[in-house]
């Protein structure tokens, strides 16, 4: 009896095993780990996924496994990952001890089994719109560890390609196309080399034409393919050039594309995705620290086969024209900004690959299938361009549907101006203000620093900004905001060295532009308040042109245009003035009865007193608005004073337009039949040229640039700003709507300090920060005061000396011609630029 008691529980106790062996992760269950046949070879997806049973309980356990029991795995350090998988789901394992030290030199490190999903499911899930910021990822850990010896005291690994990727390519056998390379960076990006961190294209002695880089945050997936894609379709018509000396079939050896991503946990998921589906990235194979060393970067590189468009569609060498692309994907461990992922670029990699040129990129931008040529050929033709850029377009969308948005159309005629009248005379005369990094190539060679001069160069200058010197006053702080600005002054101004800048009409980029008043304020603050105080940085070392080789006509030409840049800062300084005054001017004289274009009534004297009292108002506003509150805050306030600053310039031309037909109809009238007789009437005659040299000169250059379209959606963006543009200044501790995070990232939360007693001293930091407000203080009171003076002189100025009448004549006068001059003097530049390129035979009519 007892025996058979014994019997009947043994049983019941082996079915409760065989129950919980089919319960996943219990402990009796089998775990299923990929495997490789061969203990010597990385386990792969073809090793273990092609057996059905595996693949059946692999799906499973993968399935069935709680999140949360998994992300409690995962987040916690101390857990022995081995073990982890013995222990029911939402249970941990106790911690064990600190393991032994390892031996020298060696590092034990966990390898990814890359396995895909099956075959019937797509690589890239849909690209979907995500808001906000991407939730912290969670990377997968794998059992499978194998032993790797360090190089020269780095980690770096050899990790295999998923077969499932390779099968599809042309290319399938080589460590360039079987093998990801991954290395654990440890070291400040200026120590790369010295470290002895080596990439593949240098160990291949592989001469690098073109080293291309994309830096990117949180951008979605998207965008990332946009860029991407466009890389791609432009390295293939590099490769299509067999007639040329440097490109051709196999000339895709001499291009690098670099993806530098600002922050491991900010990076989107799906960006992941869809570099792994090209074979640059393999989840589970970073690691945090090498031997107890923090890891700063994590590189992957591969030599991709695969090109993947917007639309999510991989396209793969065997059934397409693409060529191989050298790709390196920098994976920040922290987000440190855009500055240092240019630093990790041009201090890190840029010494051990040693390229021609380097092509800067955003994602979001896309380049013309033609335009990474376009630029490349630029310094191909003239050894002493230093840097060049495009053309930059805001994406108008299916049917141009984005210009019915007020604030894109403002944008696109504000870029379209810039490219047919600003950018072709700095490109004359050689030195252009400003290469858009979402857009623009270098000269390596040209950006490193001088036998001579070690301490100083462009790059220096370009990454003062950021890390700043303690002892770095707020003018500093504010021009090293527009760092893009300074490195063109530094090339073109670089000692012993006659460096020059170009603008490339034939490459030419699409980008995303703000869509709303917050976005738009936002962008513009930034861009305004660097590009002031780098103005006045050119203009006070406008010495160091000298101390260049430039030839001498070439200086002259220079002078001409600092002189043009100082007057334009002078415009800007007193902008604000400047348009209240000719608003003031012209509506003032509709109230004449004479001039009154609504019969005899007071309907011009009503809106005069209306408009300009609203006018100061809201000023006032935008002025509080401006030092206290963030643009998404304030988004109605804002947008309410955009829309009256439109309808201000509506009446405004409608004032102009009435007295030009005034003073036509008088001249007439008074026996005046020629042109000249017409120009006699001073008011006439300041309106028209001001007229004829503004839109007129526009139509004119947009007809002769044969991009014409542009001007159906004439406005001017600067007039919609000029109520906020001049005035915040950034203060690194406070002033979030400027630096936004990078200033805050710098210099960390203000402190809170014991109120000062007598004898009582400050800190650093104190004194840093009460210096940025006084400064602040005084530069915004200096504005206000000049502005405040220029008005009240102009309007209340005492009549002992001249009238109203002389005083708004003498100053629309003097405003309308300075108009008229600088708009000739671009004008004058943009068509020597088509002649020179009619001359080099860039342009061929």
């Amino acid at each position: 009896m007892h025996s058979h008691h014994t019997s009947a529980h043994v049983d019941r106790h082996q079915a409760r095993q065989q129950a919980y062996a089919r319960t996943p992760y219990s402990p009796y269950s089998e775990l299923i780990t990929p495997a490789s046949p061969s203990p010597f070879e990385i386990p792969s997806y073809s090793s273990f996924i092609t057996d059905p049973t595996n693949l059946q309980r692999h799906q499973s356990v993968y399935s069935t496994i709680s999140r949360k029991s998994r992300d409690s795995i995962i987040s916690n350090p101390d857990l022995d990952i081995e073990n982890a998988y013995s222990y029911y789901p939402h249970q941990l394992p106790p911690k064990k001890e600190e393991p032994e030290p390892e031996p020298e030199r060696v590092f034990s490190v966990q390898l990814q089994d890359f396995s895909p999903p099956p075959p019937d499911s797509p690589i890239l899930p849909p690209a979907q719109p995500v808001p906000g910021e991407p939730p912290e990822r969670q990377e997968r850990r794998y059992k499978t560890k194998k032993t790797v010896q360090l190089k020269d005291g780095n980690l770096v690994l050899e990790c295999p390609v998923p077969r499932h990727y390779l099968d599809k390519q042309t290319q399938q056998k080589g460590q360039e196309w079987e093998f990801m390379r991954y290395s654990a960076v440890t070291c400040d990006p200026d120590l790369f080399k010295a470290e002895n961190f080596t990439l593949r294209p240098a160990m291949w002695n592989r001469e690098t034409e073109l080293f291309i880089v994309v830096t990117m945050y949180n951008e979605g997936v998207d965008l990332f393919a946009e860029t991407m894609h466009g890389i791609m379709k432009n390295i293939r018509h590099l490769a299509s050039r067999n007639n040329s000396k440097t490109w051709g079939e196999d000339s895709w050896k001499k291009v690098v594309v670099c993806i530098v991503a600002d922050g491991r946990k900010k990076c989107n998921d799906k960006v992941y995705n869809y570099l792994a589906a090209m074979g640059v990235y393999q989840e589970g194979v970073a690691k945090r620290e090498v031997k107890g060393k923090p890891v700063e970067a994590h590189i992957y590189e591969y030599t991709t086969q695969v090109t993947i468009d917007p639309g999510m569609k991989i396209v793969e060498s065997r059934t397409s024209d693409y060529v191989p692309v050298q790709m390196m994907f920098c994976l920040k461990e922290k987000n440190a900004k855009k500055l240092n992922s240019h630093r990790w670029f041009f201090n890190a990699f840029g010494p051990v690959i040693d390229p021609r040129v380097c092509v800067l990129l955003d994602v979001g931008t896309r380049p013309g299938p033609t335009s990474v040529y376009q630029l490349w050929k630029a310094f191909d033709l003239n050894s002493n361009v230093a840097g060049a850029c495009g053309e930059i377009k805001p994406v108008k969308g299916p049917g141009a549907k984005n210009l019915l948005n007020p604030l894109i159309a403002a944008q696109n005629f504000e870029y379209k101006m810039n490219n047919i009248l600003d950018k072709p005379l700095e490109s004359v005369i050689g030195y252009i203000s400003v290469l858009p990094g979402a857009f623009s190539a270098y000269r390596y060679k040209a950006l490193l620093t001088s036998p001579e001069t070690p301490s100083e160069g462009p790059l220096i200058s370009y990454f003062k900004g950021e890390k700043p010197s303690p002892d770095s006053g707020i003018f500093d702080a504010n021009m090293y905001l527009a760092e893009d600005r300074i490195l063109c002054f530094e090339l073109v101004a670089k000692r012993n060295c006659a460096w020059t800048l170009r603008y490339v009409k034939a490459a030419w980029a699409a980008t995303d532009v703000p869509d709303s008043v917050p976005e738009l304020v936002s962008q513009r603050r930034r861009w305004l308040n660097g590009t002031f105080f780098v103005a006045l940085f050119s203009i006070a070392h406008f010495g160091k042109i000298y101390k260049s080789d430039h030839a001498y006509w070439r200086k002259l030409l220079f002078h001409l245009q600092f002189l043009y840049n100082l007057l334009n800062i002078i415009f800007s300084w007193f902008a604000i003035a400047n348009i209240y005054l000719t608003f003031y001017i012209l509506a003032n004289s509709l109230t004449v009865p004479v001039n009154n274009p609504f019969g005899q009534n007071d309907v011009p004297n009503i809106l005069f007193i209306i408009l300009k009292y609203f006018y100061q108002f809201l000023v006032v506003i935008v002025f509080v608005l401006s030092m206290g509150n963030r643009p998404t805050g304030s988004k109605a306030l804002y947008t309410a004073a955009m829309v009256f600053f439109a309808f201000l310039m509506i009446y405004m031309t409608f004032c102009a337009i009435w007295l030009t037909y005034l003073g036509i109809s008088h001249a007439i009238a008074n026996g005046a039949t020629t042109v000249t007789a017409i120009f006699t009437d001073a008011t006439f005659r300041n309106v028209i040229l001001s007229l004829a040299s503004t839109y007129g000169l526009y139509l004119f250059g947009s007809l002769l640039y044969l991009e014409p379209w542009h001007m159906v959606t004439t406005v001017k963006a600067s007039d919609a700003k000029s109520g906020t543009g001049e005035v915040t200044v950034a203060v690194p501790t406070e002033d979030k709507d400027i630096n936004e995070s990078y200033m805050l990232a710098l210099t960390s939360l203000a402190t809170k300090t014991a109120p000062e007693g007598e004898g009582q001293k400050r800190d650093a930091k104190t004194k840093q920060e009460d210096y940025y407000k006084a400064f602040r203080t005084r530069l915004v009171v200096i504005w206000c005061a000049t502005n405040g003076l220029l008005v009240s002189i102009v309007i209340s100025g005492s009549n002992l000396i001249s009238t109203y009448e002389e005083r708004s004549e003498a100053y629309l006068a003097f405003v309308l011609w300075s108009v008229a001059f600088l708009a000739a003097f671009r004008f004058v530049g943009s068509v020597a630029y088509i002649f020179l390129r009619l001359i080099t035979g860039e342009l061929r009519w």
